[in-house]
């Protein structure tokens, strides 16, 4: 009887507002199992409860971040280790971003920072954060930077840096937009649905999105949607494999665009993402740009 292969393991840290629970979600997206703000000291008591028996997840992806007790976070290396003896080869990946930007992401989105319940002003639960979490940055495998980048252009970062192991395949990351505010500049397909029947115009739906169910339901009963949805999977089918074959790239972006951005493209993201992964391919993302 052979043994059960060793999961990955990918543990997930970094700064608040630096994008950890979009690499979080990514990872999921890719089909990690993922728990997040895991005490650090139960590490090994998850892995071990967690790779056991015939249904064991291949892939792991763990958040810990200054939520947890900082004598915890002290000790992560002695928890890595433990989880080393067990099998898996734990890899930390840090995210990080400047200060400056970090200010701007919580003025822009009006969140509490984890320490704020310390009565600190904000630069300074920021530098408590980071010397709370130097050892982690200095014992990362991996240090992502996210100053510079979107939301869009992490998860494609995630994706092309972390989400391919041994011999997988290529990455697919299905993306919805709003063509109002312009195509994907790096979208390798673009699929226009602006023709088909709009949500919008139905006054229930309107507040709704394309993940939601009755939208889903108004979509699936239009017939030229179904149209355009069999054909874009035929196509997908043909030129996909030949994508991945005939070329060195290890992913693609196939985008689709409607008015708002809301209800048709949305749809079609999930509903083609989910014939990518019924069709096989192990490494799909969906990113909606207007909702995400």
């Amino acid at each position: 009887m052979s043994e059960a292969p060793v999961p990955a393991l990918v543990i997930v840290s970094g700064m608040s507002g630096s994008g950890k629970s979009v690499a979080l979600k990514t990872f999921e997206d890719l089909g990690y199992y993922c728990v997040d703000n895991l005490p650090a000291d139960l590490l090994p008591q998850f892995v071990r409860s967690v790779i056991r028996g015939d249904d064991a997840p291949a892939k792991l992806a763990v958040g810990i971040d200054v939520r947890n007790r900082h004598s915890d976070l002290a000790s992560l290396p002695e928890w890595l280790s433990a989880v080393g003896a067990l099998g898996p080869d734990p890899r930390l990946v840090f995210f990080d971003a400047g200060d400056d930007v970090l200010l701007r992401r919580y003025a822009d989105t009006r969140r509490r920072h984890p320490l704020s319940h310390l009565g600190l002003a904000l630069a300074d639960a920021i530098s408590l954060e980071r010397q709370v979490l130097k050892p982690l940055r200095q014992l990362a495998d991996a240090v992502v930077d996210t100053s510079a980048l979107n939301v869009h252009q992490l998860r494609r970062l995630v994706i092309t840096d972390f989400g391919i192991g041994g011999d997988a395949g290529m990455s697919l990351l299905f993306e919805s937009f709003a063509y109002r505010r312009g195509v994907p500049a790096d979208a390798d397909f673009v699929f226009d649905a602006r023709a088909l029947p709009n949500p919008h115009w139905d006054p229930v739906l309107r507040p709704l999105s394309g993940r939601d169910t009755a939208v889903r339901e108004y979509l699936d009963e239009q017939a030229d949607v179904q149209t355009f949805v069999a054909q874009i999977a035929r196509f997908l089918d043909t030129w996909l494999p030949r994508l991945h074959t005939d070329s060195t790239r290890s992913y693609a972006t196939i985008a689709f665009g409607c008015t708002g951005g809301r209800h048709r493209s949305v749809y079609l993201a999930e509903r083609l993402a989910a014939h990518a992964r019924a069709q096989g391919w192990d490494e799909v993302a969906v990113h909606h740009r207007e909702l995400d």
